[in-house]
């Protein structure tokens, strides 16, 4: 494979998760910055504590396309160089992570890589978001939830992986990613003093 295709690969990947969702979307609605505001996290559910639900559901849906888009043009171009969409993909996560446009404090990376999975394996992507669903339902701890799918992210791979032995690898860092950036959300779960989310029912 040319490795000038994979730089690149990485590269339109990265360059397209490195647009932070949260961030424009606060700024387009007159918000505070979201890594400065509330959690300190730019991410949907800081955006919606200071915006509401319109802003929140804004910033979502970018950051989902923000890993489906890139990763799926380079499928749709290159269906038989797997290589190129799986870079695509894991660098579109890396970039919500640590993007390039805003001083590299970027947020936890939960909804990029569910657009990234519903692109590499599809049923992956939906179990993941279905257990987020589920388990934010029932706790209202998003990152109990968010944790939650990255448990059964590398599991459902393993088991219904059709991508090529790279996409177990990428998986399993993506989650150790996302453990990473959820360490102190695990140490106030632990503690018993992590808070529930509450919706403001003014919210708009």
């Amino acid at each position: 494979m040319n490795t000038v295709f994979c730089l690149l690969a990485a590269l339109f990947g990265y360059l397209a998760g490195s647009l932070s969702s949260a961030i424009i979307v606060c700024r387009i609605f007159g918000l505070p910055d979201p890594r400065t505001q509330g959690s300190n996290n730019p991410g949907t559910t800081n955006v919606l504590r200071l915006g509401g639900k319109k802003a929140a559901a804004i910033t979502l849906l970018g950051d989902v396309l923000k890993g489906v888009i890139p990763t799926l043009i380079l499928k749709l171009f290159f269906p038989e160089t797997t290589m190129l969409w799986l870079l695509a993909g894991f660098f579109a996560f890396i970039g919500h992570i640590y993007p390039v446009f805003f001083a590299f404090k970027g947020g936890k990376g939960v909804a990029t890589a569910a657009g990234v999975l519903l692109v590499w394996e599809p049923i992956v992507g939906l179990l993941c978001i279905g257990a987020w669903v589920l388990i934010f339902a029932i706790t209202r701890l998003s990152s109990l939830a968010a944790l939650a799918a990255a448990f059964i992210a590398p599991i459902a791979t393993f088991a219904l992986n059709r991508s090529g032995k790279e996409l177990p690898i990428l998986v399993l860092f993506i989650v150790a990613m996302l453990v990473f950036r959820h360490r102190s959300n695990i140490q106030r779960l632990l503690s018993g003093q992590e808070q529930a989310f509450k919706t403001n029912k003014s919210d708009s």
